[in-house]
């Protein structure tokens, strides 16, 4: 384990169990200085490739559709991530200095992909320009992956958060 662990933030009734968890995720695929694993982000590396594809697939939107937000426990017991048991335990002690910006940007990220597709799909019905939507695919997908380092940098110890109002700025709906 790293000696350079910044507690700075973390309550005093978090402390303790946090300091006998990060214990606990020695040696597995858990970041030690957060209690969680990159590997939920797999959850959503899935969508976005998917996303991309729809401005050149249309009818891959019925596959898009089936795609629904899992927490963290519901994609671990999901997953064959060998310490899947571990990280769902674990996330009960990821300090709130953490736990709270990556739950934020894990639900602006959901968020968005249902943006995305109930607007692709509607575009589809609408008869919107194929460009226009195409555009917007892209920027929306170039967002969830911004998301998605951002929340893969709060795993990696980061308290950074983006709110709504940067995301709906980025993609133009103020």
């Amino acid at each position: 384990m790293a000696d350079d662990l910044d507690l700075d933030g973390i309550p005093e009734e978090e402390l303790g169990p946090f300091l006998e968890w990060r214990r606990k995720v020695d040696g597995a695929n858990i970041n030690p200085q957060t209690l969680l694993a990159t590997d939920y982000l797999n959850h959503f590396n899935e969508i976005v490739m998917m996303l991309e594809m729809l401005p050149d697939c249309p009818e891959c939107i019925e596959e898009a559709k089936e795609w629904h937000p899992k927490t963290y426990a519901q994609h671990f017991q999901d997953s064959g991530f060998k310490d899947k048991e571990l990280a769902i335990e674990a996330y009960n002690h990821v300090p709130s200095k953490f736990r709270k910006p990556f739950e934020q940007a894990v639900e602006q990220m959901n968020r968005l992909v249902q943006t995305t597709i109930s607007r692709f799909e509607a575009a589809m019905t609408d008869g919107r320009s194929p460009d226009e939507e195409r555009i917007f695919v892209s920027e929306a997908t170039q967002l969830l992956q911004r998301l998605g380092e951002l929340t893969s940098a709060i795993i990696h110890g980061s308290t950074k958060a983006m709110d709504q109002e940067e995301i709906d700025a980025l993609l133009g709906e103020h």
